[in-house]
């Protein structure tokens, strides 16, 4: 079973960026994806990539600001976070797509998260 560990949190002001990492400790022939969880709230999709990155969908709250990608020789996938705001403050989480879909049980193999801080 793929391993996953997430990497690139922090604390950063509203409108910069940060660039997330996923690490898988083996190859995955499967598509990928981010998920965040903000306090007191359910986890949510944020962005998911097909296994060749040819392509990708996005929840509509972080179109155009964020951008999923990967490198399968390096087994690591990647969410560039530009124009950040408050509310994308979250613990944001990488996973393997198992199924069609967007929904949380979609996927699996998930990782212990990263910690996003967006202040105002």
């Amino acid at each position: 079973q793929v391993q996953l560990v997430e990497s690139g949190g922090g604390l950063v002001q509203a409108g910069g960026s940060l660039r997330l990492s996923c690490a898988a400790s083996g190859r995955s022939m499967y598509g990928m994806g981010w998920f965040r969880q903000a306090p007191g709230k359910e986890r949510e999709f944020v962005a998911a990539i097909t296994w060749s990155g040819g392509s990708s969908y996005y929840a509509d709250s972080v179109k155009g600001r964020f951008t999923i990608s990967r490198d399968n020789a390096k087994n690591t996938m990647y969410l560039q976070m530009n124009s950040l705001k408050p509310e994308d403050t979250a613990v944001y989480y990488c996973a393997v797509r198992k199924a069609v879909g967007s929904r949380e049980a979609d996927f699996g193999s998930w990782g212990q998260g990263t910690q996003v801080t967006v202040s105002s």
